[in-house]
């Protein structure tokens, strides 16, 4: 399949310092170059990878001290926009500010949501947009939200070769993420 990978402009993917969702679409833009896809990356132009990157921008932009994001989001929309035919699916990881654009071609579009739906105005938009598919990260995520085109929920996981098991002499736990003990499991579901 020929998919073009929608990252945040904020940081590099992979990123250099923080950088959680840019991360997570690496491992996965990565993976999918390994199975044999043809991916195109649309990220800022320090990004390291396998797929064809598209640069948006020279450097990520939070490192460059530019924190409103959105001219260089709209610019960004614009080339994918203008490239659409060249992809089967639009992998979106950029909250919702495709959805006007990309919303006649919701077919071929998916859209992660990264982060929090507990937000004001975000079951307006679900509403206002109810043929753009998503992804959740977990389902609990999906509960403050009204029904909405939920395809599924892909957690964010690691590459097995990134775990490494210590020896047991640090005397604590490091883990990066939401731990809900009394779900019982990692992932809050």
């Amino acid at each position: 399949m020929k998919i073009a990978q929608i990252a945040p402009l904020v940081e590099s993917v992979p990123p250099t310092l923080y950088g959680g969702t840019e991360r997570v679409v690496s491992w996965l833009t990565e993976e999918l170059v390994a199975l044999g896809h043809d991916v195109t990356l649309f990220a800022s132009g320090d990004s390291v990878t396998k797929a064809k990157l598209e640069p948006i921008v020279p450097t990520s932009l939070r490192l460059t001290g530019i924190h409103d994001c959105s001219t260089y989001n709209i610019i960004m929309l614009d080339r994918v926009a203008a490239r659409q035919h060249a992809f089967d699916v639009l992998h979106f990881h950029v909250d919702f500010f495709h959805y006007p654009l990309f919303r006649g071609m919701a077919h071929k579009t998916l859209s992660t949501v990264h982060g929090r739906q507990d937000l004001p105005g975000l079951p307006d938009l679900y509403r206002a947009f109810p043929r753009m598919p998503l992804v959740s990260i977990s389902n609990i995520q999906r509960l403050p939200v009204p029904p909405a085109n939920w395809r599924g929920t892909v957690y964010h996981g690691m590459p097995v070769a990134c775990l490494k098991e210590g020896r047991g002499e640090g005397g604590y736990l490091a883990f990066l993420g939401r731990i809900c003990p009394d779900k019982g499991n990692i992932a809050c579901d």
